[in-house]
């Protein structure tokens, strides 16, 4: 009886290349093996199998040395090391996968080529991110479009109430592959009209040799100055036994990263005519300043799984998933309230001028304002002025939030001869709770001054002295105010799936079924309490407050520190009843508000039937393939919300029921020689949100007057999006790379878009947040890439490749909506990708740029901007971006890597601007982040 066991510790790498070691003629001990591309690569009970043994193409007749560089055989294995092997069985994949498909797969155990899995997935072609609060590379777009489904192993897999994943909760380490698909067949799950990214764990049957392996790595991001630690652990053991082989895995992962994100504002324009002296004519900002979210998160993560092979054709397999998200941290308020000033001097004006219609509260008009009361005024911009004795504040919003998610699945696998069939059932569990207690304080300060002429477009904002490091003169204001949710989300998933090998032009049959059983529930209260006496009333020294210094804002007297009230103490069990206390608050935690809380449950069932043929002609290397499919889906769904009607909570239940079929064609014509042609169509869908289709209504007062009360609501008739895609490719592989070139169109109808507008309730006007189905919207573009190694070139110079890829998206949104002829929110016209590889003699290296386009990421056409009469559309639009990262690791024996990383080494930075461009309007200073790492196998 064999017995092997295999140790294995990895901690990522940011975008570090691991060790080349097979193209040196030796294999390294304890390797990770990568099952063929077939069906028994895919996840276990996988929808998602990209490459089933049918669609394996034997290399092209005039291309025989196709096989990977980096890689080394052994018998029937394939042992897969390095940047240069990891890129060719990329290739390899979207070669032989049936849809368009990119894939990104691990270098070594534990090593992805980028910190998170959303970082790494930026590579891939058609693919846009943005960056988060605490500085994660997150929300990836595929071609321009979020609606992403996302499954893990073939499994469909989302955070709390919601229908996306959160890719930053699941550490790359864990991570052994990641498949993009941006085309559809019959067997991969619903509910993606952008695409379906697949995340594939490592399974113990992956392994075949004993293996140790230890790591540990070092982050240090530039803005928070703080180190942060990263560890992951992975242990697999096989065993020959009586009845069959049995392999387990486990893999667990810890990392604690401090953040710091700066970020400043110049806020809403208002008309300066009725606004403070020496402001008349002036298109006026209501405040300027700016927010530090900083503190630290950690990620824990546990994975596992238990192969049993009971006979040749029989497998049995049991999979789970334990993934977290902790974190304590500060959203730091730092606001100069420039409507409070007496005055206005030193006005510099430019000639940005327009004419504007302007309701009494010196705003655009809304859908409730007297026309009689509107008024047409010219208003100019201004390069700089000086606001003199003005309000100025700073706030503490002390976030605890917590993220837990956990998924069980098993079931088996069967496969002889020319009959397939897998079984797969799966649960997953998955809740956040998030806590915000909120107390502002502020003052009047001399003056500030506001400088909007920095060529980087950028505001700079001085106020002599900095007044708001002095902790003297504070007072309380706006409100104590306190903000717990909780979002749970579970999904029960039977699947099953069968296939037959004809071996006929009618190759395969393919035919299954699914079953999903899915609840989500959002609860959520929001309680602001008005200090004693009202704002700027009361010292905060009546009462116990420790202050704290919180990190400064760049655009802001340069980045001086500025005073705020102490996170630990507004976390703290003592200070939060104390503070309650002296507002006249509840004490306690306060209830959930029925008003803010939605309940789903949701049926989905599926069925598909696919057939796979295969047309040779002649004897020679030409052989078109493809894959003719339909899928009929299903879905009940009851959506429970409560709304305030005359004051009272009254509950409504909305139930909707679906059917679509969904069918697919693809064809594949291969040339011979490394040539292939593709082209595909698929109907596609996406269901909306849970949270779009809340018939709830919710509004809150607000207690600072430079913010508008505010609410949102749901559409409970909300459609689903759906699709009719259209792709063609042309792809060339050879020895060392490929080059491709991809054609896509989108027509997309009941595009889902959410606005906001002005709504008068009781008397009061609140601007409310609503979805809305646009009609219909177009996508279409073309997407050009490329990768190889210059293995022709003498010496160790063979070690050089490169890599690049180019998006272009052209997106317009139809019908009669307000944005028709306006592209699609969200959506970059262009992105690409450009970067430098070595992978030789022990040493790898990789240096990638990445950049988009100019894109808008906020509807504003219904807040109180002013803006040119006439204006259609009013949008926050995002200026382009870059981002530099680069990875340098070095084998210092056979199992020892050490590795240098740096990402975003420019300080590429988030601008945006409303609408016209001289409208300035948030800056966010994305983190540098560089690492120190060690890994050993041995």
């Amino acid at each position: 009886m064999r017995h092997t066991l295999a140790l294995s510790v990895s901690v990522v790498a940011l975008t570090a290349a691991a060790p080349a070691l097979a193209q040196q003629g030796s294999t390294p001990p304890n390797a990770q093996q990568t099952p063929p591309a077939s069906n028994a690569d895919a996840a276990a009970g996988s929808d998602s199998a990209p490459l089933p043994d049918a669609d394996v193409a034997a290399p092209p007749a005039a291309a025989p040395d196709t096989a990977a560089p980096g890689t080394a055989t052994t018998g029937d294995e394939i042992v897969v090391t390095g940047i240069r092997a990891s890129l060719a069985r990329a290739a390899e994949i979207k070669r032989s996968a049936p849809q368009v498909v990119d894939s990104i797969v691990a270098q070594d155990i534990g090593k992805f080529p980028d910190p998170t899995t959303a970082a790494a997935l930026q590579r891939v072609p058609g693919v846009q991110v943005t960056v988060g609060g605490n500085n994660e590379i997150v929300n990836p777009l595929v071609r321009g479009l979020p609606d992403i489904l996302t499954t893990l192993d073939g499994r469909e897999i989302f955070t709390a109430e919601g229908r996306g994943f959160a890719f930053q909760d699941l550490p790359a380490e864990a991570v052994a592959r990641v498949d993009v698909f941006k085309s559809n067949t019959a067997n991969l799950i619903e509910g993606g009209v952008a695409g379906t990214i697949d995340l594939r764990l490592n399974k113990a049957f992956n392994y075949t040799e004993p293996t140790i392996a230890l790591s540990g790595k070092l982050n240090y991001p530039s803005n928070a100055e703080k180190l942060g630690p990263q560890v992951s652990f992975l242990a697999t053991d096989r065993w020959d036994t009586g009845i069959g082989e049995i392999g387990a895995l486990i893999n667990v992962s810890w990392y604690d990263m401090p953040y710091n994100r700066p970020s400043n504002y110049v806020a809403d324009r208002r008309s300066g005519n009725g606004g403070p002296a020496g402001a008349e004519g002036l298109i006026l900002p209501i405040s300027t300043g700016g927010l530090n979210e900083y503190g630290r998160y950690q990620r824990p993560q546990a994975n596992a799984s238990l192969q049993w092979q009971a006979s040749p054709a029989l497998e049995v397999y049991v999979d789970g998933l334990y993934s977290a998200y902790r974190s304590k941290f500060t959203t730091g308020f730092y606001e100069y309230r420039l409507s409070t000033a007496r005055s206005v001097t030193g006005v510099d004006r430019p000639d940005n001028c327009f004419t504007a219609a302007i309701a009494p509260n010196r705003g655009n008009p809304d859908p409730t304002t007297d026309p009689a009361t509107i008024t047409q005024q010219n208003l100019c911009s201004f390069n700089a002025a000086t606001f003199n004795d003005l309000e100025a504040f700073t706030s503490t919003q002390a976030h605890d939030n917590r993220t837990d998610t956990w998924l069980a699945a098993g079931g088996f696998r069967f496969d002889q001869g020319p009959a397939k069939a897998n079984l797969d059932v799966s649960y997953e569990r998955s809740i956040t709770n998030n806590a915000n207690f909120i107390v502002d304080i502020g003052k009047r300060v001399p003056s500030v001054t506001l400088g909007l002429t920095d060529p980087n477009q950028t505001a700079a904002i001085t106020a002599p002295n900095n007044p708001m490091a002095d902790p003297a003169g504070f007072t309380f204001i706006n409100a104590l105010f306190q903000d717990y949710s909780r979002a749970s989300g579970g999904l029960f998933a039977a699947k099953a799936d069968a296939s037959y090998d004809v071996g006929t032009i009618l190759k395969t049959i393919e035919v299954g079924g699914r079953f999903a059983d899915r609840t989500a529930n959002f609860q959520q209260v929001q309680l602001g309490v008005n200090p004693p006496g009202g704002s700027f009333a009361t010292p905060i020294t009546a009462t116990e407050l420790p202050l704290e210094r919180a990190p400064g804002i760049p655009q802001i007297n340069n980045g001086a520190p500025f005073v705020l009230p102490s996170t630990d103490y507004l976390l703290s069990g003592a200070g939060q009843q104390s503070l309650r206390a002296f507002f006249g608050a509840p004490d306690g935690q306060p209830p959930f508000d029925p008003t803010r809380r939605f309940d789903v449950a949701e049926k989905s069932y599926a069925a598909y039937a696919q057939a796979g043929y295969e047309v040779p002609f002649g004897s020679g290397p030409v052989v078109l393939d493809g894959r003719l499919g339909v899928r009929l889906s299903k879905t009940d769904r009851a959506i429970s919300g409560t709304g305030l009607v005359s004051g009272t909570p009254v509950t409504t239940t909305s139930k909707t029921s679906d059917t679509d079929w969904l069918p697919n064609a693809s064809a594949r014509l291969q040339l011979g020689g490394g040539l292939q042609l593709r082209a595909t169509y698929a109907k596609t869908l996406a269901r909306p949100g849970f949270g779009s289709l809340n018939p709830g209504l919710n509004y809150i007062v607000s207690t600072n007057p430079n913010i508008l009360n505010s609410g949102s609501g749901g559409n409970p008739q909300l459609r689903p999006q759906k699709s009719d895609s259209y792709d063609a490719t042309i792809e060339y592989y050879w020895k060392d790379g490929y080059v491709a070139l991809a054609g896509y169109y989108r027509d997309i109808s009941d595009r889902v878009i959410t606005a906001s507008t002005a709504e008068l309730i009781d008397g009061i006007t609140y601007n409310i947040s609503r979805p809305r189905n646009v009609g219909s919207a177009k996508l279409k573009g073309i997407e050009a890439s490329a990768q190889t190694f210059f293995s022709f070139l003498p010496g160790d110079l063979a070690g050089l490749g490169a890599f690049g890829n180019f998006t272009l998206a052209d997106s317009e949104v139809g019908g009669d909506d307000p944005l028709s002829g306006y592209p699609l929110q969200g959506v970059s016209k262009y992105n690409f990708n450009a970067g430098l590889l070595y992978d030789r003699s022990g040493i790898s290296a990789r240096v990638v740029y990445t950049y988009r386009s100019s894109y808008f990421d906020e509807d504003r056409s219904g807040t109180q901007d002013v803006r040119p009469v006439g204006s259609p559309a009013w949008l926050n639009y995002v200026r382009p971006n870059g981002r530099l990262d680069f990875s340098l690791g070095y084998d210092v024996t056979r199992n020892i890597t050490v590795t240098v990383e740096g990402s975003n080494i420019l300080r590429s930075r988030y601008r945006s601007y409303f609408n016209e461009d001289y409208l300035w309007r948030d800056t966010r200073t994305d983190d540098s982040l560089y690492a120190v790492s060690v890994r050993t196998r041995f």
